[in-house]
C-alpha cells in the first residue's frame, strides 16, 4: 500500500513538472515578445526624436515659408506629408494609421496613396 502512494505522488509531482514546465514556456515566449516590442519602440522613439531635432532646427524657415504662403496650405503638401510618412515606415491608411508598418507593404496604404494621386 505504502509503494501505491509513493507511485502516485511521484506521478503527481511529475504532472506538476510539466504544467509548470509549460507555464515557463509560455512566459518566455511573452518575455521574448515584449523585449521585441520594447526594442521596436526604442527605435521609433529614436528616430522621431531625431525627426523632431530635424524639425526644430528648421523651425525659421518653415514659419517664414507658412508666413510667405499666408498661413494657406498646398493642396498637394498633405498627400506629400502623408506619402513621406509611409516611406518613413508608417501606416497612413485609415485601417493602421500611425502604427509602423515593420518593412512590409500595406495595401490599403498604397490604395489611399493612389486614390490621392489621381
Amino acid at each position: 500500500m505504502k509503494d501505491r502512494n509513493f507511485l502516485d505522488t511521484v506521478m503527481e509531482f511529475e504532472q506538476q513538472l510539466e504544467a509548470m514546465q509549460e507555464q515557463f514556456g509560455a512566459l518566455k515566449q511573452f518575455v521574448a515578445l515584449m523585449m521585441e516590442e520594447h526594442k521596436a519602440l526604442e527605435t521609433e522613439n529614436h528616430h522621431l526624436r531625431t525627426r523632431l531635432e530635424e524639425l526644430l532646427s528648421n523651425e525659421t524657415t518653415v514659419q517664414a515659408i507658412v508666413e510667405k504662403k499666408g498661413n494657406s496650405l498646398d493642396i498637394g503638401e498633405g498627400y506629400d506629408n502623408l506619402a513621406r510618412l509611409y516611406q518613413e515606415g508608417f501606416h497612413v491608411c485609415h485601417v493602421h494609421f500611425g502604427s509602423s508598418r515593420k518593412g512590409e507593404d500595406c495595401l490599403f496604404c498604397l490604395s489611399f496613396l493612389n486614390k490621392q494621386n489621381v
